[in-house]
């Protein structure tokens, strides 16, 4: 019987050190990059500013950001320079938004046009390294050819600004297990039909993450399947912290009562805001939503999202957004 289950075990040791090792050793599921010099046209130039800058905010994880004022502006002549996450955000390591700028010893300046679309949109590095999903690559696979061409286009664009950053170092075992998060994309990928509003919306939604900050996730950083879009997650920088807000329909808790007006106006309020000129942080008004970049946003997309949004599950769950933490 002893020797039973002594092979038993024995097998069994063998079975979990063959799967760490296979852990260990496999690389990112990818394809070669493809063979890109994206053209750089007037109209690609615009659509990836207003990508880059304010739907999908590229810049506000890439950027240092000044949070002594109201939504963290990005601070002046540093945008896309890259910046790394503070610890207390309880991120599984050291999580560091690279330099998107085109200088060539500490940003994207020797990366092709193709390697950075798979970069955007497979979450795969130059040196074939599965990126942190914290980068939302995995929505960004539904980002439309001519949306990250232009992505790209303008990237390439910036002022070149060198800021040398450390390399990301992910914890074990998420280090582990966000090898097999990249997927390649298969075939073109268009944009919705804009007269689909609702479908229009779904789309810009996906492209801004609302549903990343919006839905409160485990401690294993899953999403709770039943509460997407009803807010409570925590975000915490210092001694300030908020809890993302209930976007979805519910009427009590939510944005249910609220007119197409409202929502729309709701972000153009804001529209007078600088990083001058925005409001001190405080506890009672901390955010990092990106209020000053999203009040830019074009009023059709605005509307298109709400409309989007009207058509999730309603979810009952009141949040207090700025109920300061128990230990602070």
């Amino acid at each position: 019987m002893k020797k039973i289950l002594a092979a038993g075990l024995g097998f069994l040791l063998l079975v979990i050190s063959g799967g760490f090792a296979w852990l260990s050793f496999r690389t990112p599921n990818s394809v070669p990059p493809q063979d890109l010099k994206i053209e750089a046209t007037p109209e690609r130039l615009e659509r990836g500013k207003y990508l880059f800058e304010v739907m999908a905010d590229c810049s506000g994880c890439h950027s240092p950001r000044n949070f002594t004022r109201f939504s963290g502006p990005t601070i002046a002549g540093k945008m896309g320079s890259g910046f790394a996450f503070p610890r207390e955000m309880g991120l599984p390591g050291d999580i560091v938004a690279p330099n998107l700028t085109p200088d060539p010893e500490t940003g994207l300046g020797t990366w092709t046009d193709g390697e950075k679309v798979r970069a955007i949109r497979e979450g795969v590095s130059k040196d074939g390294r599965a990126l942190f999903p914290f980068m939302p690559y995995p929505v960004y696979r539904q980002m439309s050819d001519e949306d990250v061409y232009s992505l790209v286009a303008y990237m390439n664009s910036l002022t070149p600004i060198p800021n040398k950053l450390p390399q990301t170092k992910v914890n074990f075992p998420a280090n582990l297990f966000i090898k097999g998060v990249p997927q390649p994309v298969d075939g073109r990928v268009s944009v919705p039909d804009i007269s689909n509003r609702e479908k229009y919306g779904e789309y810009l939604v996906s492209m801004s993450g609302c549903a990343d900050c919006h839905t409160p996730k485990n401690n294993k950083g899953e999403p709770f399947p039943d509460l997407f879009y009803a807010g409570g997650f925590e975000f915490v920088i210092g001694r300030l912290s908020v809890r993302s807000a209930n976007i979805s329909p519910e009427v009590d808790t939510g944005i249910g009562s609220w007119s197409e007006q409202r929502f729309v106006d709701k972000f153009k309020g804001l529209s007078h805001l600088t990083a001058e000129t925005a409001p001190v942080m405080t506890q009672e008004n901390f955010t990092i939503m990106p209020w000053l970049a999203l009040s830019r946003a074009h009023e059709e997309d605005l509307r298109a999202i709400y409309r989007f949004l009207r058509t999730i599950k309603p979810v009952r769950n009141e949040v207090d957004p700025h109920k300061p933490l128990m230990s602070r």
